[in-house]
């Protein structure tokens, strides 16, 4: 649920896909230039899961996005998936504190709480208890095939798998459908689950008359951005520049990333995925093409690789910081702001459980 439409690695421009590509890509270059022509059709669902501090592979994969989003005009709804983090874990370690470093994530990035709204799971009931007539609508077949539940079962953290991760795909499809979005960014690994969601929606309709769109995806180009060890970015592996790092913090972990032997520094993932992945980081913060900003640093070496990088990242992040510190003065705005997303949450989802039991014909 979580990232950026078709780009190029260093701007948010969409081009017109090749014929080669898929026609799930096809129909994001479609989405988004029915978005530059009519943006308030569109509702968006998004969100993540408060297990720890973003970083800079979510500030470009995603969550730049939601904020480009918005300002075209699109109605954006960040769930912040406090129940999901049960998905892979058996305890959620220090929940508000986690929830508290999102909500200052957003803010500072540039959510702005006019126009989009920011809720968290468990406060809002009605969104939750549509899982219980989804999950009606699916087999457990079609869920054990699930290949993105298969992958997360395999890297689970638990000694066996609960409930809530095996039918994670119909909870997310009461994520999306309970405000009735219409459109939801994924990478290309989210698809299954999003089809869950059309699946759901479909049924539903087919069941009960129509409640339901059937999303649509608005599929992720969006640049992968490697951790300082050269491995994948992840919050739990300390290999990540977090949103609220210093300038001095973020110098420190960019000079001890992993680069190679060779002195000339060129962009090519494949052979040279460290080197390539700090090229990328500074051009993405510097929105300029980063085979152009290899060429710049040439046999510079990874010193002024490093250097580059370093000053690319706390250029650009210079006042997305100076927003949160503002922002953590105000600790009762902040709590405010999830608030009030709640309310507005739990208005819409309780107006679509109403009108889902009015459907299936219940009384209350």
């Amino acid at each position: 649920m979580t990232t950026a439409p078709a780009a190029s690695p260093a701007t948010s421009e969409v081009t017109a896909p090749a014929p080669s590509e898929s026609p799930a890509l096809r129909r994001s270059a479609e989405l988004e230039r029915q978005i530059a022509q009519d943006p308030g059709r569109f509702r968006v669902l998004t969100g993540d899961r408060p297990t720890g501090a973003l970083h800079l592979g979510h500030y470009f994969g995603t969550l730049h996005n939601r904020v480009r989003l918005q300002d075209l005009g699109v109605e954006v709804f960040v769930l912040i998936a406090d129940y999901q983090v049960l998905t892979d874990r058996d305890v959620a370690d220090r929940l508000t504190e986690h929830v508290e470093g999102l909500l200052l994530d957003y803010l500072a990035i540039g959510i702005d709480p006019a126009r989009s709204t920011v809720f968290n799971h468990s406060a809002v009931p009605a969104l939750n208890q549509l899982l219980l007539p989804f999950l009606s609508l699916v087999s457990v077949a079609e869920l054990g095939r699930n290949p993105t539940v298969k992958d997360e079962i395999a890297h689970s953290r638990q000694s066996s798998v609960s409930g809530l991760m095996y039918t994670y795909p119909v909870h997310q499809a009461a994520d999306i459908l309970f405000c009735k979005g219409n459109l939801v960014p994924v990478g290309q690994d989210q698809l299954p689950h999003l089809e869950i969601t059309r699946t759901v929606a479909r049924r539903f309709n087919e069941r009960y008359g129509a409640v339901f769109p059937e999303p649509d995806a608005l599929l992720s180009a969006a640049p992968l951005l490697l951790g300082t060890d050269a491995g994948k970015m992840s919050k739990s592996r300390g290999n990540s520049i977090t949103l609220a790092a210093s300038e001095d913090e973020t110098a420190r972990l960019i000079k001890g990333a992993t680069t190679d032997a060779e002195r000339h520094i060129t962009y090519d993932p494949a052979a040279r995925p460290g080197v390539s992945s700090l090229v990328l980081l500074a051009a993405l913060c510097l929105d300029r093409d980063p085979h152009e900003v290899a060429e710049e640093i040439g046999s510079g070496g990874a010193a002024v690789l490093k250097r580059t990088v370093t000053d690319a990242v706390n250029a650009r992040m210079a006042p997305i910081r100076a927003r949160r510190a503002e922002y953590a003065q105000d600790m009762g705005y902040v709590r405010g702001v999830l608030r009030d997303g709640n309310e507005r949450a739990n208005a819409i989802a309780e107006a679509t459980l109403d009108e889902v039991r009015r459907a299936m014909g219940m009384i209350r």
